[in-house]
């Protein structure tokens, strides 16, 4: 299927947000709802989702109408809530794209497109700059597709230890950034490496003791680890680091930081089309892909790239 031509800038946005987000605030939902009334002369629709799975429906409902229909989606909350919100745009045939506005945890999704400039700067450039040479442009993104459970991956998938942060993470009572930095360190203290392989394009690149493995997507894991320091987004190919059993695995959030975990001779850094991620002693393989933890995944999960798949507004200039 051809995809839609989109208008140089938006026209109609529907404004998602998550009330259960990390960070969510009422006021933020407010002042976003207020800044694409201003921008669009009064065409948002505001949705606040309910469930878990939410906002897929809706963002497909909205895309699904006739009349009224939005050429805008912005997604306020964290990588999780913008990961529903992919499940349905992208297969929308480029009929709406994507805004980002931070309100969760890690928010690593919306740095990799807009690093850390304020969400005001970002969406009034994709209000009022947009198609018009300014400061904001559309983008096709590559995404890659789980074969296990056919979902998109939006930012990217990790197995092992930043995986395992997740379930840390759910009992500490800290918010934003600082409640994954104290998750992913204190989950990397006490972290066995379980026995993997990696397989990209047919060839094996790491078999043994593995703290993880991460295939992506965007450069940075929980809004600060520059796990994939090289990906580019839409390259058509998926960048995939596994740290091997030989790093010890409560080094390793330090490493990631600034990247260092790249000079160590047992880290391997890849890209290709396919990527199979394995755990070869046929237990469950510990994975999260855009800050949700796979609780359904078995022992493999593969990964297919699917070539600017997904359309979003990001910055003329890179972040």
């Amino acid at each position: 299927m051809a995809d839609t031509v989109l208008p140089p800038g938006p026209t109609r946005a529907f404004v998602l947000a998550n009330p259960a987000s990390g960070s969510h605030r009422p006021e933020l939902v407010r002042q976003v709802q207020e800044l694409c009334d201003s921008g669009l002369e009064g065409r948002t629709e505001l949705h606040l989702t309910t469930a878990p799975g939410d906002a897929t429906v809706a963002v497909r409902r909205a895309l699904e109408r006739s009349a009224q229909t939005p050429d805008l989606v912005v997604a306020i909350g964290g990588d999780g809530t913008v990961r529903e919100v992919v499940q349905a745009l992208a297969p929308a045939a480029g009929r709406a794209a994507l805004a980002v506005v931070p309100g969760g945890t890690g928010n690593s999704g919306y740095r990799m497109l807009w690093g850390d400039r304020p969400w005001t700067e970002s969406l009034k450039a994709v209000l009022t700059d947009s198609g018009t040479g300014g400061s904001a442009r559309l983008r096709r993104l590559d995404l890659a597709r789980l074969a296990e459970t056919r979902q998109l991956v939006y930012l990217g998938a990790c197995s092992g230890v930043i995986a395992d942060a997740l379930l840390t993470a759910r009992d500490i009572p800290l918010t934003g950034r600082e409640r994954y930095a104290r998750a992913f360190a204190d989950t990397a203290a006490g972290y066995a490496p379980y026995p993997g392989r990696v397989t990209v394009d047919g060839r094996v690149v790491h078999e043994g003791p593995t703290v993880l493995a991460n295939v992506g997507g965007g450069r940075y894991r929980g809004g600060q680890y520059l796990v994939l320091p090289d990906s580019l987004l839409d390259d058509g190919l998926l960048d995939v680091c596994v740290i091997s059993g030989d790093v010890a695995a409560a080094d390793v959030p330090w490493l990631t930081l600034t990247a260092a975990h790249l000079e160590h001779p047992s880290t391997v850094y890849a890209r290709g089309r396919v990527v199979t991620v394995e755990r070869t002693d046929g237990q469950r393989l510990p994975l999260e892909h855009d800050g949700e933890y796979q609780h359904g995944i078995g022992a493999a999960a593969t990964f297919e790239v699917r070539p600017g798949a997904l359309a979003v507004w990001a910055p003329t200039d890179p972040a």
